[in-house]
C-alpha cells in the first residue's frame, strides 16, 4: 500500500507537500496533521530516520517544552498535529517582524532552551561528548574543498587541543534557533525540526543558538535587527553561568562553516542546484575567523 493510501486510510485526507520540509518527505493533511516519511528506496538513517524524531516528540509530551503531539506512527512514517504559529529567523529571513517582537521571541527562546535542557536526557540514548561533536563536524569540514575554508585546519587544531570536560548529558536539539520555534505573537507554540537531536552537553545547543543573535556573524547574508539581545544577555536569561562557553561558541561557528561549505560544495557539484549558495563564502570565512578569535581571547 502506498504512503498516500496509508495516510488516507489512517487520517482520512490527502497528502500535500509542506514547503520548507528538510527531513525525509514532509506533508500536510487537511491542515490538521504533518506527516514525515522515509523517501522510497532510502534507509531510515540520519535525517531520514523519521521515527527517531517521533520518539523524542513523545518523550517531551506533557513537559514544559511545547512540541507537536504525535498522532500515528508506522514503519516508515509518522503523523503529528499541525502546530499553529510561524518561525522566523530575524537576522537571516525576509520578514516583517517588529524589532520589539523579535527581541521578545529571542529572550523567550533562551528561556525555552533552558526548559528543554532541564527536561533531562531521553532514556536509552547514548550521550554524545564534546570530543565526539568536534570529530563529527570536523569530518564535515574536511569534506569541504580547502579553498572554501581558509584557516580551518588551524581552527580544528586549536579546538582539539582544548576540549573541555563534559557536563551531565541532557536532551540536545542540535539546531535550536528561532527558525525552528513556532510562535504566535511572543508565545512559543512548538519546537520543531528534530532531525539531529541527541543526548549530550547543553553547551552545544547554547553555542549554536548564540550565533543567531548578531547579523554580523553572517556577512553578505545577515540583516540588522535593532534591539535584538546579544550573547551576554541571552546567557543571563538562560540561567546559571556555564564553564568553557568560549570553546562551544567557537565549535558552533566551526559547525556552521562546515555545514555551509558542504552545502556550497553540493551546489557546485550539481547535487543540489541552489544559486543562493554562492553567497556563502564570506560567511564561511568569517565563521572560521571569529571562532579562532574567540579561542585566542
Amino acid at each position: 500500500m502506498s504512503l498516500a493510501d496509508q495516510v488516507r486510510e489512517r487520517l482520512g485526507g490527502e497528502l500535500e507537500v509542506l514547503p520548507g520540509g528538510h527531513s525525509g518527505l514532509t506533508y500536510t493533511v487537511k491542515d490538521s496533521y504533518v506527516v514525515k516519511a522515509v523517501p522510497p528506496g532510502q534507509k531510515p538513517v540520519g535525517r531520514n530516520d523519521v521515527l527517531r524524531q517521533a520518539r523524542v516528540l513523545r518523550a517531551l509530551e506533557g513537559s514544559a517544552v511545547p512540541v507537536p503531539r504525535v498522532i500515528v506512527t508506522d514503519e516508515t512514517w509518522f503523523a503529528m498535529e499541525f502546530a499553529e504559529g510561524a518561525a522566523v529567523e530575524p537576522v537571516l529571513d525576509e520578514h516583517t517582524l517588529a524589532p520589539e517582537l523579535a527581541r521578545a521571541r529571542m529572550l523567550e527562546a533562551a528561556r525555552l532552551l533552558r526548559l528543554l535542557h532541564d527536561a533531562g536526557p531521553v532514556p536509552g540514548e547514548p550521550p554524545a561528548t564534546a570530543a565526539g561533536e568536534l570529530e563529527r563536524w570536523s569530518r564535515t569540514m574536511h569534506a569541504v574543498p580547502a579553498e572554501l575554508r581558509p584557516g580551518a585546519e588551524d581552527l580544528l587544531r586549536s579546538l582539539a587541543g582544548a576540549v573541555p570536560d563534559d557536563l551531565p548529558p541532557v536532551l540536545v536539539h542540535g539546531d535550536f534557533r528561532l527558525g525552528n520555534v513556532l510562535f504566535a505573537g511572543d508565545r512559543p507554540t512548538a519546537v520543531v525540526d528534530w532531525e539531529i537531536w541527541s543526548t549530550g552537553d547543553p553547551r552545544t545547543d547554547l553555542g549554536w543558538f548564540l550565533l543567531f543573535a548578531d547579523h554580523r556573524n553572517f556577512p553578505a547574508l545577515g540583516v540588522p535587527v535593532p534591539g535584538l539581545p546579544g550573547e551576554a544577555e541571552l546567557l543571563e536569561v538562560y540561567g546559571d553561568p556555564l564553564p568553557d562557553m568560549a570553546w562551544f561558541r567557537a565549535l558552533g561557528r566551526m559547525k556552521m562553516a562546515a555545514i555551509m561549505g558542504h552545502n556550497l560544495r553540493r551546489h557546485r557539484e550539481g547535487k543540489h542546484h541552489d544559486p543562493d549558495q554562492e553567497r556563502l563564502p564570506p560567511t564561511i570565512a568569517a565563521m572560521i575567523r571569529s571562532a579562532a578569535d574567540i579561542l585566542r581571547s
